[in-house]
């Protein structure tokens, strides 16, 4: 699970494969080195990041502002950049 998310420069970085068009938002574990992530919105108009980036700093209990999506924007396969305190929160999102 430790290729999944690392930290650099201050930021915890995390690989992430969004899943667009789900009948909600959730974690689907972890695949390919990708946290799986369902999400309810979407994938037109930036709708699915911003759900996607909502459903995280919920989850991880961390400001909206704190979840920055670093590559990937028009793809599926993203690196979303996370306060560094937040590993421990985001290994348990993973073990789901």
């Amino acid at each position: 699970m430790d290729d999944v998310f690392r930290i650099s420069d201050g930021r915890l970085l995390v690989n992430i494969k969004a899943v667009p068009g789900a009948s909600k938002t959730e974690a689907a574990g972890v695949k390919d080195g990708r946290l799986r992530i369902r999400i309810a919105a979407a994938p037109e108009d930036g709708k699915a990041n911003g759900a996607l980036a909502a459903f995280l700093a919920k989850e991880l209990g961390c400001p909206r502002r704190g979840v920055a999506i670093v590559s990937g924007e028009k793809s599926r396969l993203k690196t979303v950049a996370l306060p560094p305190d937040t590993e421990t929160k985001l290994r348990a999102l993973a073990a789901r």
